[in-house]
């Protein structure tokens, strides 16, 4: 259909089909983005929820990594969650040896911050940016971010003031995973990103 934004979420690794399906039911066009001519024809990505490892080093086996990054720096929205939010960070803490990122937002990250997948946990997050409703949000070996640069804008923090959202232009990274709560207003959120930016001249 016409006028619709088309979409790519990286397929590399990590829970594709969840974002892919929410991204459909927003009414947005969605391609499986494993190569750099895939990625060439998207309007905006998601990075999913993953191993963040794993993705970096398949992203660097299929020629991914380079076009990934001149593609933030060119200005693409990107979404990552979890994983996706590590792979977006400048700076990642307590990465395995020679881990790599591709970077693009002005955030330190902590891998794992909160411990290993039996530690995982939901909770209600006020998030003002996104209304008055609350955000479920749920933590599955979930990073933090510990740093954040002078354009960086905080959208959420646990009680104990731990940052979980960030923004940073069209770059949108959250440590927990709004797909598998039928969450959309992040979603929503990247794709106003990607409706900008498809209006710019």
């Amino acid at each position: 259909m016409a006028g619709k934004p088309r979409v790519g979420v990286l397929a590399l690794q990590g829970d594709v089909r969840e974002h892919a399906a929410l991204l459909r039911g927003l009414g947005a066009e969605v391609a499986l983005v494993r190569r750099p001519e895939e990625l060439a024809i998207v309007d905006g990505l998601v990075i999913p929820g993953g191993e963040s490892s794993v993705i970096d080093k398949l992203s660097r086996s299929f020629g991914m990594q380079r076009p990934i990054r001149t593609a933030i720096a060119a200005g693409l929205p990107v979404y990552g969650t979890c994983a996706g939010l590590i792979l977006l960070a400048d700076e990642v803490l307590d990465g395995i040896e020679g881990q790599e990122s591709f970077g693009g937002m002005d955030i330190s990250v902590r891998r794992n911050a909160f411990g290993r997948q039996t530690e995982s946990f939901e909770t209600a997050l006020d998030v003002p940016a996104l209304g008055d409703e609350p955000v479920r949000a749920t933590f599955i070996r979930a990073p933090i971010v510990v740093r954040t640069g002078d354009h960086v804008d905080v959208l959420a923090t646990l009680p104990d003031g731990g940052i979980v959202a960030v923004e940073q232009g069209r770059l949108l990274g959250t440590s927990f995973h709004p797909e598998v709560d039928g969450e959309t207003r992040f979603h929503e959120r990247f794709l106003a990103h990607v409706g900008d930016r498809l209006r710019e001249p």
